[in-house]
């Protein structure tokens, strides 16, 4: 009996470090089968999940099955077991934010796990099938998360309903909608440090799905203070998903920012991404307004989808309130409109039509253009977008909430415009891309051919298809990656921890 229980101990523990790594991943893509898929295809599978030890073990274990070697399971699963260990006491074991459903579908793993090692140990002849059950980890949490689907679906279906009537019972409230495949996040919180001195509430960080936007909703009508304004992230994987926020939020404004090829495989089409996007003005009401980046040739072409009024922002000399005079500093960016000058403490010319979006709205909600100014004056970028701070005597442009090609290409241009020593990129590079994620890559590595002296890949497939356009070596990150020296302008872009980037500052 004591044996049964080491043997199922040992098979659990060298299950727990392949099952929170996938754990965590598919947590990062928001439990959502297309995304994790997308991502599998795009990455590979074996080698992310389980390094290269793990492998090696099978290689080397498996044919002594067909040798005299006895109980050649226990040995695996110990070697297994221990490299758990390590990893999770040297704290490089990725593991999930413990939400309420990622501990169920990682304690459901792991009771799958368990009943799956009993039925082995007690009904098989053959317990070296213990040693494969770490391997399939991926599959006991994919039949958690089956199990756990019908009633996740209802409840989520239940709190969107909740969340729909909340709102219809607050008909005098201005909903402001937000959304386009880059500048959301941006766009939020300048509108947001804008309208700080009203009653007002923004969707925060991270949270801008159909069921993150319906609890926030939910939980923000349910308190006994209503908020005149609520300002809304709505982001979107596939189609009827903005349409679906639409009816849970009922925008009164909506903001579309720009429309590029980020999520592109998962949409399938430009065309499908576009109209996927449209969805938030074409949900206004006839009282509505939309505020649209009509320097983006896609958000241009569905301007004319709006029931309501309609207000048009650019720089390009064609729209309704236009950005002129535009200037890059060392502490931000300055323009003018009309006869209103602006300075912002936010980097990267990119950003204009963002603050001009902002402008726009604040305008129509009441704010003075005087007013407007000095507000901007103490805006304060998000940590991790589009961010600049000196770290260990290094200029680090942090760029990592997410990444669009073009803010890949923007992040580029301004590290080109700046005065360094050595310009350096570390990037995971870009995914959800579909069939022109390789050309892209090579276009971008084109591009930053003449303009950075080095590019640290976190991503192999990534790296190969940069280098083709960039002609020039590209390192791929490790533990004994080169420091980068001081007075150079490190830019990082993509998803990456504070963790990654600080390993190659300065020691």
């Amino acid at each position: 009996m004591n044996n049964i229980y080491l043997l199922m101990a040992l098979t659990l523990l060298a299950s727990i470090s392949p099952l929170l790594t996938f754990a965590y991943l598919w947590q990062i893509k928001e439990w959502r089968i297309d995304r994790l898929k997308e991502h599998i295809r795009a990455e590979g599978f074996f080698r992310q999940f389980f390094g290269l030890i793990r492998p090696a073990l099978l290689v080397i274990f498996i044919p002594l099955a067909f040798t005299n070697m006895r109980e050649w399971h226990l040995h695996i699963l110990i070697i297994l077991s221990i490299l758990s260990c390590v990893q999770i006491m040297m704290h490089r074991q990725p593991k999930p934010v413990w939400t309420m459903k990622a501990l169920s579908l990682v304690l459901g793993s792991i009771f799958i796990t368990i009943a799956i090692s009993a039925s082995i140990i007690l009904y098989s002849g053959n317990l070296n099938l213990l040693a494969i059950l770490p391997y399939v980890q991926t599959i006991t949490l994919v039949i958690s998360w089956m199990l756990f689907f019908p009633m996740d679906r209802l409840l989520k279906i239940q709190i969107l309903k909740k969340a729909s009537k909340i709102r219809g019972m607050h008909p005098n409230i201005t909903v402001v909608g937000i959304t386009g495949t880059a500048g959301k996040t941006t766009t939020k919180e300048l509108l947001k440090h804008l309208l700080s001195d009203k009653n007002m509430m923004a969707t925060p960080e991270h949270t801008n799905s159909e069921i993150g936007v319906a609890r926030w909703i939910k939980s923000t009508l349910s308190k006994n203070e209503t908020p005149e304004i609520l300002i809304v992230e709505m982001g979107a994987y596939r189609p009827k998903e903005i349409a679906k926020l639409c009816y849970i939020a009922k925008p009164t404004i909506g903001v579309l920012t720009t429309i590029g090829k980020q999520h592109l495989a998962l949409f399938g089409s430009q065309e499908a991404l576009c109209n996927a996007k449209a969805e938030l003005i074409e949900s206004l009401p006839e009282s509505g307004h939309a505020y649209i980046n009509v320097d983006n040739e896609l958000c241009n072409s569905v301007k004319n989808r709006t029931k309501g009024a309609l207000t048009t922002i650019g720089t390009g000399g064609h729209s309704d309130l236009e950005a002129y005079e535009i200037e890059e500093t060392g502490t931000g960016i300055n323009f003018r409109v009309s006869n209103m000058f602006y300075k912002v403490p936010i980097h990267g010319t990119h950003n204009v039509t963002n603050v001009l979006l902002a402008i726009a709205v604040a305008k129509d909600l009441g704010m003075d253009e005087h007013e407007i100014a000095r507000k901007l004056l103490s805006f304060k970028v998000p940590s991790r977008t589009f961010y600049v701070s000196v770290k260990k005597g290094v200029t680090v442009l942090n760029d990592t909430h997410n990444a669009s090609p073009s803010s890949f290409r923007a992040a580029i241009a301004w590290a080109h415009n700046q005065n360094a020593e050595e310009k350096i990129l570390i990037t995971n590079g870009l995914m959800e891309l579909g069939q022109l994620q390789d050309s892209i890559h090579t276009k971008l590595g084109s591009m930053a051919s003449d303009k950075l002296s080095r590019v640290i890949f976190l991503s192999k497939r990534n790296a190969k298809n940069f280098q083709k356009g960039f002609n020039k070596p590209v390192e791929i990150y490790n533990k004994e990656i080169k420091s980068v020296p001081e007075k150079s302008l490190l830019v990082c872009i993509g998803r990456m921890s504070n963790k990654t980037i600080n390993s190659i500052l300065p020691k």
